[in-house]
């Protein structure tokens, strides 16, 4: 499976930004996908993951009600929308498919393939 992250950029705390990952190359209807970010310097931390179907989302505590996962299984895509953006949310964000364990759907872990991975730059 191949990852092709886009839709990072700069923008101001309180904007909006929506990340999408188009997957390839497997059964993408089969697979958790998730988002993790890694900023410089600390370790890469889950964000996002949402099962086969989109009725089964997670949300990382710290983007509760600010950031969104969805999938588009005709389209092989899955988007992550961020609003109200803070400073904090700068790293890069990284997405990634694997089993759709619940047990391993927050952790790295659970992930067997990455996409490379788009820079999100929060100014304040």
């Amino acid at each position: 499976v191949q990852l092709q992250a886009s839709g990072g950029g700069l923008v101001q705390a309180g904007g909006s930004l929506r990340l999408s990952c188009a997957a390839s190359g497997g059964t993408f209807s089969s697979y958790g996908m998730g988002w993790f970010r890694q900023a410089p310097g600390r370790e890469r931390e889950f964000v996002a993951a949402v099962r086969p179907t989109s009725s089964n989302t997670y949300l990382a505590d710290s983007v509760k009600g600010r950031f969104a996962v969805s999938r588009d299984n005709a389209r092989s895509t899955v988007y992550l929308q961020m609003n109200k953006l803070k400073p904090e949310d700068t790293a890069v964000y990284y997405c990634a498919a694997g089993r759709p364990i619940l047990s391993t759907l927050m952790s790295i872990r659970g992930y067997t393939y990455w996409g490379q991975g788009t820079q999100v730059t929060v100014s304040s």
